[in-house]
């Protein structure tokens, strides 16, 4: 059975934190919206939200299961080193619900929901974007599609539809991120609820880091690393021994490939966009997505709302542009830092070292709780800057 009779304005392929947005935004801006969502997958995630996303995505309290007020940097030598969040916390939430809930919230908006695997991007006889897409029920598998005067492809690191429409997203690499859902231990001996612990070391990770990040009832567990040879599974268990949690009760395991920096162009040219990971908006070292998924998804309505009301294409490329214009530069530094003090364990040791430093923590919070580079102390930028070169030098102890 085929069903050619539906036409939207958009057509969101993904309803992660990015598509959801999109449709949110769009259905509010009075367009017709179709959210495609394949359903029956949860993203390894250690899922953190700073307070810039609770305040321009208006979270309610309720999602948040926990809220971590301080980090702790765990170097090769099993050095902690802990960063207390001055006067502020960080959100956590569980994915599952929290992504459910973004989905709601677009659908009360207007926006129309269904489940189904996206297959193809076709076009009508008059250039009109055809999406294909497979809906399983008790009867079997249904065949769908649907009309769109615009798609926005958020759906995921390994995207069908920027590997369909985007020239050059198959070459993308990613670091593939594993996870393990455990039952919180009680607080003490080493586990603190509204602590984020953050690994750094060449066992557990070679090229990024391990995690344990709280989410009340639960903990997030996980790694991981761009080397395809690395076997993070194992690595993960050596984790969880290692911080004596290899006895919780495991609820979950999931794992997922996440983008190594975004795509140098998330449009077609024509009336297809990307959001998301399928845009490769992760930060480097971090790995954070949640927040830049939604900006992007954000970005993306509202290139395509323009698109829709002046049918100029040139409009997509806008949702790019604005984005780099805000985070770009974060990224830049990320990804420096990621590829030096990631490389050996002789210098995630001097990472953690610097981790130390109350400066270089006041700069971190702020920069990651505001999304963006503090400017406002360059005295602070300075010390910083000597005390990174000593480090680099080797004339200070780590």
């Amino acid at each position: 059975m085929t069903d050619t009779t539906e036409t939207y304005d958009v057509v969101v392929v993904g309803g992660g934190p990015a598509g959801s947005t999109a449709a949110l935004d769009l259905a509010r801006a009075g367009r017709s919206v179709l959210l495609l969502e394949r359903g029956g997958r949860i993203k390894p995630c250690g899922g953190a939200i700073p307070p810039a996303l609770i305040a321009e995505f208006a979270i309610p309290d309720a999602l948040l299961v926990a809220r971590a007020r301080a980090a702790r940097m765990i170097s090769p030598g099993n050095r902690a080193v802990d960063m207390p969040i001055e006067g502020g916390f960080v959100g956590m939430v569980d994915r599952e619900h929290f992504d459910e809930w973004l989905r709601r919230r677009a659908e009360t908006a207007g926006a129309r929901r269904r489940t189904g695997t996206f297959q193809a991007l076709d076009r009508d006889g008059g250039g009109i974007s055809l999406v294909r897409y497979a809906i399983r029920d008790d009867e079997g598998t249904r065949a769908c599609l649907v009309r769109a005067r615009a798609v926005i492809g958020a759906d995921g690191a390994n995207s069908a539809v920027a590997k369909q429409a985007i020239p050059g997203a198959e070459k993308v690499r990613h670091v593939f991120a594993y996870h393990e859902i455990v039952r919180s231990p009680d607080p003490g001996d080493g586990f603190d609820p509204t602590r984020c612990d953050v690994i750094y070391r060449g066992t557990v990770s070679p090229d990024f880091y391990g995690w344990v990040f709280p989410h009340g009832a639960t903990t997030s567990i996980g790694t991981g690393s761009a080397h395809k040879g690395f076997a993070i599974r194992p690595a993960t268990a050596l984790l969880r021994q290692s911080l004596g949690l290899d006895q919780a009760e495991t609820v979950r395991r999931e794992g997922a490939p996440i983008p190594m920096r975004p795509l140098p162009r998330w449009e077609n040219g024509r009336d297809v966009l990307l959001a998301g990971d399928a845009a490769g908006v992760v930060a480097p070292a971090s790995g954070e997505g949640i927040y830049y998924a939604m900006t992007g998804g954000r970005l993306a309505a509202q290139a395509v709302d323009v698109y829709l009301a002046t049918g100029n294409s040139a409009a997509l490329k806008e949702a790019r542009r604005n984005f780099m214009r805000a985070h770009g530069r974060v990224f830049w530094v990320l990804g420096m830092m990621q590829r030096f003090w990631y490389a050996s364990d002789r210098r995630r040791e001097r990472f953690v070292s610097i981790c130390r430093d109350p400066d270089v923590q006041r700069l971190t919070w702020q920069s990651y709780m505001h999304k963006k580079l503090v400017r406002s102390n360059p005295i602070a930028h300075v010390r910083i800057f000597f005390k990174d070169l000593a480090h680099l030098l080797g004339l200070v102890a780590p």
